[in-house]
């Protein structure tokens, strides 16, 4: 594993054997990471090779922060949330209430989660990736 400086003053270059990702600091908390080999713009578009190190990446950098508790986030289109055009992975401390992540979610009933679950299952057996 190789990590270096870019002249850029907020990127890292982080190097492994199988790929090589950005990490970009960002605001001197939240941390994005990215395969800088493929610009996929969502995760379902991005080769597994390409995604074999980005959790253990993040593993790396969210212990870096020295944060206890941290969010690990990836937005797919723009209805998701996501800004920029190419698939990443945000590490965000949660040093406290007010600061880092804020996650409105409302919850709803499950009334049929028996059915939902079974179609799943028929959907993950028929994906081809």
């Amino acid at each position: 594993m190789d990590i270096e400086k870019e002249d850029d003053k907020s990127k890292i270059d982080f190097s492994s054997d199988t790929s090589k990702k950005d990490i970009v600091t960002e605001n001197g908390e939240n941390s994005s990471l990215s395969p800088n080999l493929d610009h996929s713009d969502t995760l379902h578009k991005l080769p597994d090779e390409s995604l074999a190190d980005l959790l253990p990446v993040a593993k790396k950098v969210a212990i870096a922060t020295g944060a206890e508790q941290y969010n690990i986030l990836q937005n797919n289109g723009r209805l998701a949330h996501q800004e920029v055009e190419h698939v990443h992975i945000h590490v965000i401390p949660k040093p406290n209430e007010k600061e880092g992540l804020k996650i409105e979610w409302p919850l709803k009933s499950l009334e049929n989660g028996e059915a939902i679950a079974q179609e799943m299952i028929e959907r993950l057996k028929a994906s081809k990736s």
